[in-house]
Protein backbone atom coordinates (compact mmCIF):
# COMPACT_ATOMS: atom_id res chain seq x y z
CA UNK A 1 0.00 0.00 0.00
CA UNK A 2 1.92 3.37 -1.03
CA UNK A 3 1.83 5.98 1.38
CA UNK A 4 3.99 9.47 1.04
CA UNK A 5 5.48 9.29 4.30
CA UNK A 6 7.35 12.92 5.08
CA UNK A 7 11.06 11.97 6.33
CA UNK A 8 10.69 14.35 9.17
CA UNK A 9 7.75 12.76 10.61
CA UNK A 10 7.30 10.64 13.76
CA UNK A 11 5.81 7.48 12.66
CA UNK A 12 3.48 5.39 14.77
CA UNK A 13 1.54 1.95 14.42
CA UNK A 14 -1.09 0.67 16.99
CA UNK A 15 -2.07 -3.07 16.36
CA UNK A 16 -5.99 -3.32 15.85
CA UNK A 17 -8.69 -5.81 14.16
CA UNK A 18 -7.72 -8.54 16.26
CA UNK A 19 -8.29 -12.28 14.73
CA UNK A 20 -9.45 -15.01 17.16
CA UNK A 21 -7.00 -17.25 15.64
CA UNK A 22 -3.83 -17.51 13.13
CA UNK A 23 -5.08 -21.01 11.74
CA UNK A 24 -4.99 -20.94 7.65
CA UNK A 25 -4.26 -17.10 7.87
CA UNK A 26 -0.86 -16.73 7.30
CA UNK A 27 0.65 -13.60 6.21
CA UNK A 28 -2.92 -12.09 7.13
CA UNK A 29 -1.96 -12.01 11.03
CA UNK A 30 0.81 -11.34 12.88
CA UNK A 31 1.15 -12.29 16.59
CA UNK A 32 1.23 -9.65 19.52
CA UNK A 33 5.15 -10.25 21.27
CA UNK A 34 4.71 -13.71 21.52
CA UNK A 35 1.54 -13.83 23.46
CA UNK A 36 -1.89 -14.92 23.08
CA UNK A 37 -3.24 -12.44 20.61
CA UNK A 38 -3.12 -12.25 16.57
CA UNK A 39 -4.09 -9.11 15.13
CA UNK A 40 -4.49 -8.44 10.98
CA UNK A 41 -3.83 -4.99 10.77
CA UNK A 42 -2.31 -1.72 12.29
CA UNK A 43 -3.29 1.97 12.52
CA UNK A 44 -0.52 3.95 11.13
CA UNK A 45 -0.32 6.83 12.60
CA UNK A 46 2.00 10.17 11.46
CA UNK A 47 3.05 12.82 13.31
CA UNK A 48 4.58 16.80 12.26
CA UNK A 49 4.56 19.57 13.64
CA UNK A 50 2.55 18.23 16.81
CA UNK A 51 -0.65 17.00 15.26
CA UNK A 52 -1.71 13.76 13.15
CA UNK A 53 -0.57 14.31 9.22
CA UNK A 54 -1.74 10.77 8.67
CA UNK A 55 -4.11 8.22 10.26
CA UNK A 56 -4.95 5.17 8.30
CA UNK A 57 -5.60 1.34 8.90
CA UNK A 58 -3.01 -0.67 6.83
CA UNK A 59 -3.30 -5.09 6.62
CA UNK A 60 -0.25 -6.64 7.82
CA UNK A 61 0.56 -7.91 4.91
CA UNK A 62 0.18 -4.60 3.21
CA UNK A 63 2.66 -2.15 5.77
CA UNK A 64 4.43 -0.07 3.43
CA UNK A 65 7.89 -0.53 2.46
CA UNK A 66 9.43 1.84 5.10
CA UNK A 67 12.07 1.08 7.51
CA UNK A 68 10.85 3.03 9.89
CA UNK A 69 7.60 1.46 10.11
CA UNK A 70 9.28 -2.44 9.59
CA UNK A 71 11.15 -1.51 13.11
CA UNK A 72 8.38 -0.56 14.84
CA UNK A 73 6.66 -3.56 13.76
CA UNK A 74 9.47 -6.16 14.39
CA UNK A 75 9.45 -4.59 17.99
CA UNK A 76 5.59 -5.06 18.45
CA UNK A 77 5.83 -8.78 17.32
CA UNK A 78 8.76 -9.94 19.01
CA UNK A 79 8.18 -11.93 22.23
CA UNK A 80 8.78 -10.13 25.39
CA UNK A 81 11.89 -11.94 27.18
CA UNK A 82 11.34 -13.57 30.47
CA UNK A 83 11.95 -12.06 33.88
CA UNK A 84 14.26 -14.08 36.23
CA UNK A 85 12.47 -13.42 39.79
CA UNK A 86 15.00 -15.24 42.62
CA UNK A 87 14.49 -18.68 41.99
CA UNK A 88 10.74 -18.07 39.75
CA UNK A 89 10.55 -17.26 36.32
CA UNK A 90 8.25 -14.32 34.77
CA UNK A 91 7.15 -15.10 31.44
CA UNK A 92 4.93 -12.67 29.10
CA UNK A 93 3.25 -15.03 26.93
CA UNK A 94 -0.08 -14.25 29.13
CA UNK A 95 -1.08 -11.60 31.45
CA UNK A 96 0.62 -11.80 34.59
CA UNK A 97 -0.74 -10.34 38.27
CA UNK A 98 0.94 -7.99 40.50
CA UNK A 99 -0.84 -8.40 43.38
CA UNK A 100 -0.38 -4.94 45.52
CA UNK A 101 0.57 -4.64 49.23
CA UNK A 102 0.23 -1.44 51.06
CA UNK A 103 2.04 -1.12 54.55
CA UNK A 104 0.77 2.80 55.00
CA UNK A 105 -1.34 4.10 56.97
CA UNK A 106 -2.88 6.59 53.82
CA UNK A 107 -3.36 5.13 50.90
CA UNK A 108 -6.54 6.03 48.96
CA UNK A 109 -7.92 2.21 48.58
CA UNK A 110 -6.08 -0.13 51.70
CA UNK A 111 -3.88 2.27 53.78
CA UNK A 112 -3.84 1.23 56.96
CA UNK A 113 -4.78 -2.37 56.91
CA UNK A 114 -1.00 -3.97 57.59
CA UNK A 115 1.03 -0.88 59.19
CA UNK A 116 2.67 -1.92 62.05
CA UNK A 117 2.56 -5.68 61.62
CA UNK A 118 5.16 -7.09 59.08
CA UNK A 119 3.91 -10.65 60.35
CA UNK A 120 0.53 -9.95 59.14
CA UNK A 121 0.92 -7.89 55.84
CA UNK A 122 3.79 -10.34 54.66
CA UNK A 123 1.05 -13.67 55.37
CA UNK A 124 -1.16 -11.10 52.93
CA UNK A 125 1.25 -11.16 50.68
CA UNK A 126 2.07 -14.73 50.99
CA UNK A 127 -1.95 -15.66 50.07
CA UNK A 128 -1.77 -13.93 47.25
CA UNK A 129 0.81 -15.63 45.67
CA UNK A 130 -1.27 -18.39 46.45
CA UNK A 131 -4.01 -16.89 44.93
CA UNK A 132 -2.08 -16.40 41.43
CA UNK A 133 -0.31 -13.22 41.49
CA UNK A 134 3.23 -14.00 40.04
CA UNK A 135 4.72 -11.29 42.50
CA UNK A 136 3.38 -8.81 44.94
CA UNK A 137 4.52 -5.34 45.11
CA UNK A 138 5.22 -3.83 48.58
CA UNK A 139 5.07 0.08 49.19
CA UNK A 140 5.73 2.56 52.10
CA UNK A 141 4.41 5.48 50.65
CA UNK A 142 1.51 7.06 49.27
CA UNK A 143 1.42 8.07 45.88
CA UNK A 144 -1.98 9.35 45.67
CA UNK A 145 -2.79 13.08 45.07
CA UNK A 146 -2.17 14.90 48.50
CA UNK A 147 -0.32 12.79 50.48
CA UNK A 148 2.52 13.42 52.78
CA UNK A 149 6.07 12.36 51.63
CA UNK A 150 7.77 10.01 53.75
CA UNK A 151 10.81 10.29 54.94
CA UNK A 152 12.93 7.36 53.61
CA UNK A 153 14.12 5.86 57.03
CA UNK A 154 10.56 5.77 58.07
CA UNK A 155 9.61 4.09 54.44
CA UNK A 156 12.20 1.35 55.26
CA UNK A 157 11.27 0.43 58.59
CA UNK A 158 7.62 -0.13 57.03
CA UNK A 159 8.63 -2.32 54.27
CA UNK A 160 11.73 -3.92 54.98
CA UNK A 161 10.34 -6.26 57.51
CA UNK A 162 7.82 -7.60 55.12
CA UNK A 163 10.12 -8.23 52.04
CA UNK A 164 12.23 -9.84 54.27
CA UNK A 165 9.43 -12.78 55.47
CA UNK A 166 8.17 -12.60 51.39
CA UNK A 167 11.84 -13.45 50.28
CA UNK A 168 12.22 -16.14 52.58
CA UNK A 169 8.91 -17.91 51.68
CA UNK A 170 9.61 -17.71 47.50
CA UNK A 171 7.37 -15.18 47.00
CA UNK A 172 8.54 -12.93 43.90
CA UNK A 173 8.37 -9.30 45.30
CA UNK A 174 8.99 -6.31 43.88
CA UNK A 175 9.19 -2.36 45.43
CA UNK A 176 7.36 0.42 45.16
CA UNK A 177 9.60 3.18 46.13
CA UNK A 178 10.64 6.45 44.27
CA UNK A 179 13.84 6.54 46.97
CA UNK A 180 17.22 5.50 46.05
CA UNK A 181 17.88 4.34 50.04
CA UNK A 182 14.43 2.81 49.87
CA UNK A 183 15.36 0.63 46.40
CA UNK A 184 18.57 -0.29 48.01
CA UNK A 185 17.46 -1.69 51.28
CA UNK A 186 14.45 -3.05 49.58
CA UNK A 187 17.18 -5.40 47.13
CA UNK A 188 19.06 -5.97 50.33
CA UNK A 189 15.94 -7.09 52.02
CA UNK A 190 15.49 -9.66 49.27
CA UNK A 191 12.68 -7.75 46.57
CA UNK A 192 13.58 -8.64 43.05
CA UNK A 193 12.20 -5.47 40.70
CA UNK A 194 11.91 -2.12 41.34
CA UNK A 195 8.52 -0.15 40.17
CA UNK A 196 8.86 3.35 40.33
CA UNK A 197 6.08 6.05 39.51
CA UNK A 198 8.53 8.51 38.81
CA UNK A 199 10.58 6.32 36.42
CA UNK A 200 14.08 6.77 38.32
CA UNK A 201 13.56 10.42 38.33
CA UNK A 202 12.14 11.27 41.60
CA UNK A 203 16.14 10.59 42.96
CA UNK A 204 19.26 11.41 41.29
CA UNK A 205 20.47 8.03 42.72
CA UNK A 206 17.68 6.03 41.56
CA UNK A 207 19.04 5.23 38.40
CA UNK A 208 22.38 4.14 39.53
CA UNK A 209 21.08 2.25 42.06
CA UNK A 210 18.97 0.07 39.92
CA UNK A 211 21.78 0.04 36.90
CA UNK A 212 24.25 -1.33 39.61
CA UNK A 213 21.51 -4.20 40.54
CA UNK A 214 20.30 -4.78 37.07
CA UNK A 215 17.28 -5.98 38.50
CA UNK A 216 14.14 -5.38 36.39
CA UNK A 217 12.19 -2.10 36.59
CA UNK A 218 9.19 -0.47 36.30
CA UNK A 219 9.36 2.78 34.54
CA UNK A 220 5.91 5.02 35.04
CA UNK A 221 4.81 8.06 33.38
CA UNK A 222 3.16 9.64 36.23
CA UNK A 223 2.09 13.70 34.54
CA UNK A 224 2.01 15.53 37.29
CA UNK A 225 0.73 13.30 40.38
CA UNK A 226 -0.01 16.11 42.62
CA UNK A 227 -2.82 16.75 40.66
CA UNK A 228 -4.37 13.25 40.43
CA UNK A 229 -7.29 12.15 38.44
CA UNK A 230 -9.34 14.14 36.75
CA UNK A 231 -6.90 17.14 38.10
CA UNK A 232 -4.31 16.81 35.43
CA UNK A 233 -2.72 19.57 32.70
CA UNK A 234 -4.12 17.65 30.01
CA UNK A 235 -2.71 17.06 26.99
CA UNK A 236 -3.36 17.57 23.21
CA UNK A 237 -2.50 14.36 21.96
CA UNK A 238 -1.93 11.41 25.72
CA UNK A 239 -1.25 8.53 23.83
CA UNK A 240 1.33 10.21 21.25
CA UNK A 241 3.15 12.23 24.18
CA UNK A 242 3.05 10.00 26.66
CA UNK A 243 3.96 7.16 24.41
CA UNK A 244 6.74 9.61 23.29
CA UNK A 245 7.86 10.23 26.57
CA UNK A 246 7.71 6.91 27.89
CA UNK A 247 10.29 5.72 24.57
CA UNK A 248 12.49 8.61 25.35
CA UNK A 249 13.11 7.37 29.25
CA UNK A 250 13.42 3.61 28.31
CA UNK A 251 16.22 5.05 25.67
CA UNK A 252 17.88 7.21 28.41
CA UNK A 253 17.85 4.44 31.06
CA UNK A 254 18.94 1.90 28.63
CA UNK A 255 21.86 4.16 28.06
CA UNK A 256 23.03 4.44 31.90
CA UNK A 257 23.19 0.91 31.44
CA UNK A 258 20.06 -0.97 32.04
CA UNK A 259 19.30 -3.73 29.87
CA UNK A 260 15.92 -3.08 27.89
CA UNK A 261 15.32 -6.57 28.71
CA UNK A 262 14.63 -5.95 32.34
CA UNK A 263 12.34 -2.73 31.53
CA UNK A 264 8.52 -2.37 31.76
CA UNK A 265 6.50 0.43 30.57
CA UNK A 266 3.70 1.90 32.69
CA UNK A 267 1.42 4.61 30.80
CA UNK A 268 0.46 5.85 34.72
CA UNK A 269 -3.13 5.88 35.06
CA UNK A 270 -4.70 8.30 37.04
CA UNK A 271 -1.45 9.76 37.77
CA UNK A 272 -2.01 13.72 36.94
CA UNK A 273 -3.99 13.09 34.11
CA UNK A 274 -7.45 14.38 33.38
CA UNK A 275 -10.83 11.39 33.07
CA UNK A 276 -10.24 11.90 28.88
CA UNK A 277 -6.48 11.19 28.97
CA UNK A 278 -6.77 8.31 30.76
CA UNK A 279 -9.83 6.95 28.33
CA UNK A 280 -7.50 7.92 25.31
CA UNK A 281 -4.73 5.99 27.14
CA UNK A 282 -6.61 2.52 27.79
CA UNK A 283 -8.67 2.63 24.34
CA UNK A 284 -5.12 2.78 22.87
CA UNK A 285 -3.14 0.86 24.95
CA UNK A 286 -1.82 -1.39 22.20
CA UNK A 287 -0.13 1.41 21.01
CA UNK A 288 2.51 0.66 23.55
CA UNK A 289 3.33 -2.46 22.48
CA UNK A 290 5.70 -0.29 19.60
CA UNK A 291 8.05 0.71 22.44
CA UNK A 292 9.69 -3.34 22.62
CA UNK A 293 9.13 -3.79 26.40
CA UNK A 294 6.29 -5.54 28.15
CA UNK A 295 3.66 -3.07 29.56
CA UNK A 296 2.10 -3.01 33.32
CA UNK A 297 -1.75 -1.77 33.54
CA UNK A 298 -2.32 -0.33 37.11
CA UNK A 299 -6.20 0.74 36.60
CA UNK A 300 -7.30 -1.34 39.61
CA UNK A 301 -9.79 0.80 42.01
CA UNK A 302 -9.00 4.00 40.49
CA UNK A 303 -10.32 7.21 39.81
CA UNK A 304 -11.57 6.68 36.92
CA UNK A 305 -14.04 3.88 37.89
CA UNK A 306 -15.58 6.01 40.58
CA UNK A 307 -16.24 8.59 37.45
CA UNK A 308 -18.03 6.56 35.14
CA UNK A 309 -19.95 5.03 38.16
CA UNK A 310 -21.52 7.58 40.18
CA UNK A 311 -18.85 7.95 42.55
CA UNK A 312 -18.44 4.51 43.74
CA UNK A 313 -15.82 4.91 46.60
CA UNK A 314 -12.62 2.83 46.18
CA UNK A 315 -13.70 -0.37 48.25
CA UNK A 316 -16.97 -0.65 45.58
CA UNK A 317 -15.08 -0.81 42.49
CA UNK A 318 -14.31 -4.56 41.67
CA UNK A 319 -16.35 -4.68 38.98
CA UNK A 320 -14.43 -1.61 37.28
CA UNK A 321 -11.53 -3.10 38.35
CA UNK A 322 -12.53 -6.23 36.48
CA UNK A 323 -13.49 -4.72 33.13
CA UNK A 324 -9.88 -2.78 32.55
CA UNK A 325 -7.88 -5.61 33.77
CA UNK A 326 -9.96 -7.68 31.05
CA UNK A 327 -9.65 -4.37 28.83
CA UNK A 328 -6.01 -4.82 29.67
CA UNK A 329 -5.82 -8.77 28.86
CA UNK A 330 -7.44 -8.11 25.24
CA UNK A 331 -5.19 -5.53 24.30
CA UNK A 332 -2.16 -7.34 25.42
CA UNK A 333 -0.89 -6.24 28.58
CA UNK A 334 1.32 -8.20 29.89
CA UNK A 335 1.40 -7.36 33.67
CA UNK A 336 -1.66 -6.13 35.93
CA UNK A 337 -1.44 -4.53 39.02
CA UNK A 338 -4.55 -4.94 41.23
CA UNK A 339 -5.78 -5.41 44.81
CA UNK A 340 -8.29 -8.48 43.91
CA UNK A 341 -6.32 -10.84 43.00
CA UNK A 342 -8.82 -14.05 43.42
CA UNK A 343 -11.66 -12.29 41.56
CA UNK A 344 -9.12 -11.08 38.82
CA UNK A 345 -7.33 -14.48 38.36
CA UNK A 346 -10.81 -15.55 37.67
CA UNK A 347 -11.68 -13.39 35.26
CA UNK A 348 -8.91 -14.19 33.37
CA UNK A 349 -9.02 -17.62 33.55
CA UNK A 350 -12.50 -17.32 31.87
CA UNK A 351 -10.86 -14.57 29.25
CA UNK A 352 -7.62 -17.51 28.60
CA UNK A 353 -10.23 -20.32 28.15
CA UNK A 354 -12.37 -18.26 25.44
CA UNK A 355 -9.11 -17.03 23.55
CA UNK A 356 -7.54 -21.02 23.73
CA UNK A 357 -11.50 -22.39 22.42
CA UNK A 358 -10.83 -19.27 20.08
CA UNK A 359 -7.60 -20.67 18.77
CA UNK A 360 -8.43 -24.11 18.62
CA UNK A 361 -12.23 -24.46 17.65
CA UNK A 362 -13.51 -24.35 13.75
Amino acid sequence: MPLDLPTDATLYLRPVQFADSPVDRDGQVARLAGGLLWFSAYELIAVAGGRRIVQATIPVADLPDDARLHAIAARITAPRPPLQLGERTLRFDQPQLMGILNITPDSFSDGGRHVGDAEAAAAAGVDMAAQGAAMIDVGGESTRPGAAEVWEGDEIKRVVPVIERLARSGTPVSIDTRKAAVMQAALAAGAHLVNDVSALLWDDRALDVVARAQCPVVLMHAGDPKQGADGGRGYRDPLIEIYDWLERRIDAVVAAGIDRARIIADPGIGFGKALADNLALLNGLALFHGLGVPILLGASRKRIIGALSNEAPANDRLGGSLALALKGAELGAQLLRVHDVPETVQALRIWRGLRDAALTGR
